[in-house]
């Protein structure tokens, strides 16, 4: 056959190449014939002597398992601690009640003594724990019957539960957002949801606080160069991320105004209603109930557990084809030991009493929030608070920096011990200043509850008034 090896014409082939050719395949037959043969000779290896050996022990540094470890005296090493139960007031240890102006219970959930019931009563029946992932036999008729609650309260189609609050909005911005896609966002938003948009590899890109103004210029600067590139920007989706009450400012968001720059420039809104949940709208709904905005407005609504709801963890609501995705691609979902059945049936009847109570309880927390307010604006010369007046979180900040920003934590971790002499126990906002993208000024923060009197009330302004004069003069 033609094709048939013939040994014949190859060795004729071989006698016309040239003598330099023969000689180049030659030593290169030669060479791969030593590697496979030849022996290799063990390395030589230098015996230390005892001495030689200790001398180099001697002059190694390990390096440290921290590279750059705080001092031994920062505050985060020295954590308050709390002994019984964080509710109105509070003990420290020293044996002396303090007025609760720290803790994020903004309802007072926590105390009501329905919510403590129904958390006991499935703790007897569950047990203290899951165990395991949602997707791993970690899920019960609990964990299904609270997602199919906080949906029909909302009014949105589905809902999916997580175990930590921070880990909502961080494992669902990047269970869509991706790289290649334009994320806007409020400079102000919370580190979770930063971290959330870290997360996604998507180009960021902050506009000014609660300025739809800002926004507005930005998404024109985009189009104007999308209209260069549309095939590009046919392949690039835009999100909004924002929060119904900013958790560091004390904020209300503009979303009205936001909602008709999604429609404008086709925007998918991602809204983080942690703060506002419980504590704005007449049901109780937050943001999108405070201005009446229908839910088809918003692409998916975030929100933790562990404030208004007095509880743990965090859900996220909205369409079945939106809330499915993340069973698959939320990791905080997929691979966090899934809400202890308790603490889900302690949420169960936190919205059975927003459904009945709820639009008497948010008039009272706005009242008494705005009347906080208030009486905190008098407090010295030298600082302001800043918040919306109905929001139930406010943030006390110096007027002048000193341009350290230690130095200005250090003096308001000051006023913030004296005003636990006086009383009141208030805090210093924590903030990772090296990792925020917009690290806000230092303040402390305070929370408002609904159960404040008015006596309580004038406790903590002149407390913090006395607190303010002793360490500003």
């Amino acid at each position: 056959m033609a094709s048939q090896w013939n040994v014949y014409e190859s060795f004729q082939a071989l006698l016309q190449a040239g003598p330099y050719h023969l000689a180049l395949e030659g030593v290169l037959v030669m060479c791969v014939l030593w590697l496979f043969t030849a022996k290799k000779k063990p390395s030589k290896m230098v015996r230390l002597t005892k001495k030689e050996e200790e001398d180099l022990l001697a002059d190694w540094t390990p390096e440290p398992l921290v590279p750059q470890p705080p001092p031994l005296d920062h505050p985060n090493l020295h954590t308050r601690t709390v002994y019984g139960k964080a509710g109105q007031y509070v003990d420290l240890g020293t044996g002396q009640k303090l007025l609760n102006l720290a803790t994020q219970s903004f309802l007072n959930m926590g105390e009501r003594p329905e919510v403590e019931e129904a958390a006991v009563t499935c703790l007897h029946g569950y047990g203290v724990g899951s165990c395991g992932p949602r997707g791993f036999y970690g899920t019960t008729d609990v964990h299904l019957n609270l997602e199919e609650r906080l949906a029909a309260f909302f009014n949105c189609e589905a809902a999916v539960l997580y175990s930590y609050g921070f880990s909502t909005s961080a494992s669902a911005v990047p269970a869509y957002a991706k790289n290649g896609d334009i994320i806007y966002a409020d400079e102000c938003i919370n580190f979770a949801l930063q971290r959330g948009l870290q997360a996604s590899r998507s180009r960021i890109v902050y506009f000014k606080h609660n300025d739809p103004d800002d926004l507005h210029r930005l998404l024109k600067e985009q189009a104007i160069a999308d209209a260069k590139d549309q095939k590009r920007a046919n392949a690039t989706r835009k999100f909004l991320v924002v929060e119904g009450v900013y958790f560091n400012t004390g904020e209300v968001c503009a979303l009205p105004e936001l909602v008709v720059l999604r429609r404008q420039y086709k925007l998918r809104l991602f809204l983080d209603e942690s703060v506002s949940f419980g504590t704005l709208g007449p049901h109780c709904r937050g943001i999108t109930d405070h201005f009446n905005i229908p839910m088809t407005e918003v692409d998916l609504l975030m929100c933790s557990l562990e404030l208004g709801a007095g509880g743990n963890g965090g859900f996220c609501v909205g369409t079945s084809f939106v809330v499915e995705h993340q069973r698959l691609s939320g990791l905080g979902y997929c691979f966090s030991a899934s809400l202890p059945p308790m603490l889900a049936a302690a949420s169960i009847k936190v919205v059975d009493i927003l459904e009945e109570e709820g639009a008497g309880l948010v008039q009272q927390l706005q009242d008494t929030s705005t009347q906080m307010h208030r009486a905190l604006t008098t407090l010295h010369t030298k600082v302001n608070i800043t918040g919306a007046e109905l929001s139930p979180i406010k943030h006390i900040r110096l007027n002048e920096s000193s341009g350290d920003r230690q130095s200005d934590e250090a003096v308001l971790r000051q006023v913030v011990q004296k005003a636990e002499e006086y009383g009141v126990a208030v805090t210093v906002a924590s903030y990772l200043s090296d990792r925020e993208a917009n690290a806000p000024q230092p303040s402390i923060r305070i929370t408002v509850h609904k159960n404040l009197t008015d006596a309580q009330i004038d406790t903590a302004r002149d407390a913090l008034t006395h607190a303010f004069t002793d360490v500003l003069g």
